[in-house]
């Protein structure tokens, strides 16, 4: 039996429901953090709360900062609960505005926001890590405000849903003739012997492990151009590779059905996959 976070109490999974009013069900009004977890300690939980802080300020829903160093609360017990305090998991939490009459302007004040949190084992996919993945390239249709971390993900779904039919793992999706980032990654493109990645703004999310491999790039001499890639410089690049929270660092070996590079993961990303790995595990005490 898998127990989960609602409002307050730790219930059974299938005895959690919320309103068919909720604003998150209705409107996708609301925000999310998904966090690693290895054996029951979180990655960069400071990083994640911020974001998730920023977001919800973001789109103007009232939600305490004790509140938010509750859920860090909230994720462990959910670890512990569930016997997952050993090996990986995974946690995923959302805030929605809460319930109410539907309405497109806000609810009235003091409505009640709906939090969720449920937990889940984690399998790192040692395969993909090392032999590297497909893509495919996707028009970036999304909102303009890609930096908040909302619920609503319409535009991500359909171009993983295009990924999927085409036998690949990620969509790198292309606004105005540039990359911005995968449909549920950031993305990283050598070309012309530069190691780029989209600037942060509002066209990307400023990925947590984005911002780790980052620093780890400073932190080891390893130069990086944050300027976007054009749709072009993308198709004759030499290495591209993904990352995010469950991806870690993770190559592109072909795009659109044509090898990128030698068709394997490139020295960029073989050099950068130990030092997350090394980030990772020695940030929360593990050996592996």
């Amino acid at each position: 039996m898998t127990t989960v976070y609602l409002n307050g109490a730790f219930v059974p999974k299938e005895r959690a429901t919320i309103s068919v009013e909720d604003r998150g069900f209705i409107f996708g009004d609301g925000i999310y953090e998904v966090v690693r977890v290895i054996d029951g300690r979180i990655f960069e939980w400071g990083a994640h709360a911020a974001r998730l802080a920023r977001g919800l300020a973001g789109i103007r829903i009232a939600f305490e900062p004790a509140a938010i160093d509750m859920l860090k609360v909230v994720c462990e017990r959910l670890v512990n609960e569930n016997d997952l305090a050993e090996g990986e998991a995974i946690v995923y939490m959302q805030v929605s505005r809460g319930a109410a009459p539907r309405t497109h302007h806000f609810p009235p004040v003091g409505t009640a926001p709906t939090v969720y949190a449920v937990a889940s084992r984690f399998v790192v996919p040692r395969a993909d890590r090392e032999s590297g993945v497909k893509a495919i390239t996707f028009p970036d249709f999304r909102w303009l405000r890609c930096d908040l971390k909302t619920v609503n993900l319409l535009g991500a779904v359909l171009a993983r849903q295009a990924a999927t039919e085409a036998g690949a793992y990620e969509a790198i999706l292309l606004r105005d003739g540039v990359v911005t980032e995968g449909a549920a990654t950031n993305a990283f493109v050598v070309v012309d012997g530069d190691i780029r990645t989209h600037p942060l703004g509002n066209l990307i999310l400023p990925g947590v492990s984005r911002q780790v491999v980052v620093d780890l790039m400073h932190e080891n001499g390893i130069a990086l151009v944050e300027k976007p890639v054009s749709q072009a410089e993308l198709l004759r690049a030499s290495e591209i590779f993904l990352c995010g929270t469950t991806t870690d660092v993770t190559a592109v070996v072909a795009l659109d059905g044509a090898p990128v590079g030698s068709g394997a993961p490139g020295p960029v990303t073989k050099r950068l996959q130990p030092l997350l790995e090394a980030r990772l595990y020695a940030a929360v005490g593990a050996a592996r």
